[in-house]
């Protein structure tokens, strides 16, 4: 598959291409909102072949976890970012769990220590600590654009935008705001109050410029931890963060569920190509806290 990379609201077209008239191809605000059959890949691949950026992805393998590492690693080597600079930078509280993959050219892999968790809730919120830290000391220096994904998943083909983040597989349906599951709570920095916002997006995997995602990554840091300080827990962790922060900040790229859907659910017919793929596993087995 491509090694296609996109970037602020430029969506190329070639001139043969049937635009799909069955999903919406474009938000209220202008961006781009993209499906198979919505780009032409070798147009966007000719224009930043040129550019030569440095692609950092962000996973956390803490406990279990690094049994999904081998095929996070190979998979990203056959579909993510061909022929463009990768770093991968696996935090893990293992190091010697991370298994030796052949590396493209240009690729490489920078492993950074983590504490082990007792719940997999401190997992998730610890994520935007410790990459807000290391954006700051070491990936600023080393990164033009910035991926963030869970380890569970495996790549089929990927978009980046100063922006960009992904529908929900299980709301990208809505059409009533209220049915999207946002803090409701006042006392919670994630709050939306009803009858706000414009989707529901998924942690698992966003991705954009480097400063822009490190604003988002420690937005969603920040007001965990002043969530904390009140003992309030938001009901999807950093997710329902992200969610708040994308609602006044508009992505100015916004991917459809195909780059994550899961191997749960079966796949519908508007899903033309899975780009990101999420694997199934018991949680109760890789979870520290048994998925509780």
């Amino acid at each position: 598959m491509s090694g296609t990379m996109y970037k602020s609201n430029i969506v190329g077209y070639s001139t043969h291409m049937k635009r799909r008239t069955d999903v919406n191809s474009v938000t209220n605000w202008n961006a781009p909102l993209v499906w198979e059959g919505t780009f032409d890949p070798v147009v966007i691949d000719a224009i930043y072949t040129k550019m030569d950026p440095r692609i950092a992805v962000v996973v956390f393998a803490v406990g279990k976890y690094t049994r999904f590492l081998k095929g996070f690693i190979e998979s990203g080597e056959k579909h993510f970012m061909t022929g463009f600079r990768v770093t991968y930078y696996i935090f893990t509280d293992n190091k010697d769990q991370v298994p030796q993959v052949q590396l493209g050219k240009g690729h490489n892999i920078s492993v950074l220590t983590v504490p082990s968790a007792k719940r997999w809730q401190e997992v998730v919120l610890g994520r935007m600590k410790w990459a807000t830290t290391t954006i700051d000391e070491k990936i600023r220096n080393e990164a033009d654009y910035l991926f963030m994904m869970d380890i569970d998943s495996v790549f089929g083909a990927e978009s980046l935008s100063r922006l960009s983040a992904v529908l929900h597989r299980g709301y990208y349906k809505n059409t009533e705001r209220d049915g999207f599951p946002y803090k409701r709570r006042p006392e919670s920095k994630a709050y939306i109050p009803a009858g706000e916002g414009d989707y529901y997006y998924t942690a698992a995997v966003w991705g954009g410029y480097l400063e822009d995602m490190y604003r988002l990554v420690r937005y969603c840091y920040e007001q965990s931890e002043e969530d904390a300080k009140n003992k309030i827990e938001a009901v999807w962790q950093e997710e329902s963060h992200l969610n708040k922060y994308l609602l006044y900040n508009k992505p100015t790229k916004v991917l459809s569920p195909e780059y994550l859907w899961s191997d749960y659910d079966k796949v519908p017919e508007d899903i033309k190509v899975v780009r990101i793929s999420q694997l199934i596993k018991d949680y109760a087995q890789v979870r520290p806290n048994g998925g509780q």
